[in-house]
């Protein structure tokens, strides 16, 4: 009698490593630029496509809730999945290494700004890199459209989130309808549902099982009242404990304290991801607080732009200046590392108390009826997001003000290689930072 062999891509992977696990997020950390499409498809293609630790639905199950919240959903999402994959100290780690790099990176940028009055020559570089980043958003979208995009209804809500798009419909609004329409195809036509259901299961039926797969129990998911109440204490002494000392020890008039307070309310404002929040930390740092000129905010962000990690991170550089030239009573680069570590601690914070609050009951509602059709049809509405991102992200480097063959070209040479050749990341970035390097500055 002969056995029958599994193959090994339909075996399941073993559960990472904490030394797997680590490199992992720190990598991601230096590479992930280009916005939170970007680096949402960067952990769709490495977690779900190539290291298979995170199944299809799952991821797609924990970004409907990450789009849903405040703050940066790439950042919320390495949170997440790291707490999938390792618990609490897992998403911890994630969530830390995916900014760590970003900060490091951003104050150094920011201290030889302060020095010096100039920034880093980084156009010949970020010429390469953003046909890349438009290519990985378009491959992001492609590769969830085949899995969410099952039926027709769900068709119809892509289109129509499509469409509200190009009239600059706030994107949570745009969510927030999405889910009502999903609630409604509930409600008066379940059998279109029951339709795209069992097209999901019989795709789930093909696809090679994940370390956390679609039916993975996860542990501590019991006794949820005790976890809680755990998040809430240590977010409370992470978030009120720490504003409250530096209320103490420096006054409520303090710089160090003002940045605390307005960032921490930053930090709840930032529904749509970080450019629908810049312009009001702008205003608020440029023409409020005056903490920054126009001249030193704009060209924050170009160095946020250019650097990987959340576009929010520029917040990071705004703490820095406003230190660096507030003339406090410490030398100029220790009153600007101070205002960065603030600003940045007091807009993340809450990311991490909000994820781990939500995601065990978020993971409890996967198997409940009544919740399929309103998260499909957020994905929808994501999927048309990326679709609109892309667009945009075309229209600026392949057509800034006239046609870029050399960006174009680019653009569908990354495409064939991330989708036909199953190119990775790591491999396509520094090729194409160097072509970019070799056309504007060879």
């Amino acid at each position: 009698m002969s056995i029958v062999e599994t193959p090994p891509e339909m075996q399941a992977p073993a559960k990472p490593s904490a030394q797997a696990f680590w490199a992992y997020w720190l990598r991601l950390g230096c590479i992930s630029v280009g916005g939170p499409a970007a680096q949402i498809a960067l952990m769709h293609q490495a977690l779900v496509v190539e290291k298979r630790w995170i199944s299809e639905a799952r991821f797609l199950h924990a970004l409907n809730y990450c789009m849903l919240l405040p703050g940066p959903e790439a950042q919320q999402m390495a949170v997440y999945m790291g707490w999938l994959l390792h618990g609490a100290w897992g998403g911890i780690v994630a969530g830390s290494l995916f900014v760590l790099p970003a900060f490091g990176l951003l104050v150094s940028l920011a201290w030889g700004y302060m020095q010096w009055g100039s920034q880093p020559a980084v156009a010949a570089l970020l010429y390469g890199v953003k046909p890349l980043v438009v290519a990985l958003v378009c491959c992001a979208a492609w590769r969830l459209a085949k899995k969410v995009l099952i039926a027709r209804w769900l068709w119809g809500v892509f289109l129509l989130a499509l469409v509200m798009q190009t009239f600059h419909l706030p994107f949570p609004v745009i969510i927030l309808l999405a889910a009502v329409l999903g609630v409604a195809v509930q409600q008066y036509w379940p059998q279109w549902v029951e339709t795209s259901v069992g097209h999901a299961a019989a795709r789930a039926m093909q696809t090679a099982p994940s370390v956390i797969d679609d039916n993975t129990a996860l542990a501590g998911l019991a006794d949820l009242r005790r976890w809680t109440a755990t998040v809430l204490i240590w977010g409370a002494l992470c978030g009120l404990g720490v504003a409250a000392a530096l209320v103490l020890y420096y006054g409520p008039s303090h710089l160090f304290t003002r940045l605390a307070a307005f960032f921490s309310q930053a930090a709840f404002l930032t529904f749509g991801g970080a450019y629908a929040v810049l312009p009001y930390v702008f205003d608020a740092s440029v023409q409020h607080y005056h903490w920054l000129t126009t001249e030193q905010m704009l060209d924050g962000l170009a160095l946020g732009e250019s650097t990987p990690g959340p576009l929010i991170m520029v917040v990071t550089y705004i703490g820095f200046v406003a230190a660096w030239q507030a003339g406090l009573a410490l030398p100029d680069w220790q009153a600007g590392l101070i205002g960065a570590t603030i600003v940045t601690w007091f807009t993340f914070v809450p990311s991490f108390v909000m994820v781990f609050l939500g995601a065990p009951w978020i993971e409890r509602t996967r198997q409940q009826w009544r919740w399929t059709a309103p998260l499909h049809a957020i994905s929808a509405a994501v999927i048309a997001g990326m679709v609109a991102l892309a667009l945009t992200l075309s229209r600026h480097v392949v057509w800034p003000d006239a046609p870029d063959v050399a960006a174009a070209s680019m653009v569908v040479l990354s495409l064939w290689l991330l989708v036909g050749k199953r190119i990775s990341i790591l491999w396509l970035l520094p090729a194409c930072m160097a072509i970019g390097w070799l056309l504007k500055a060879g």
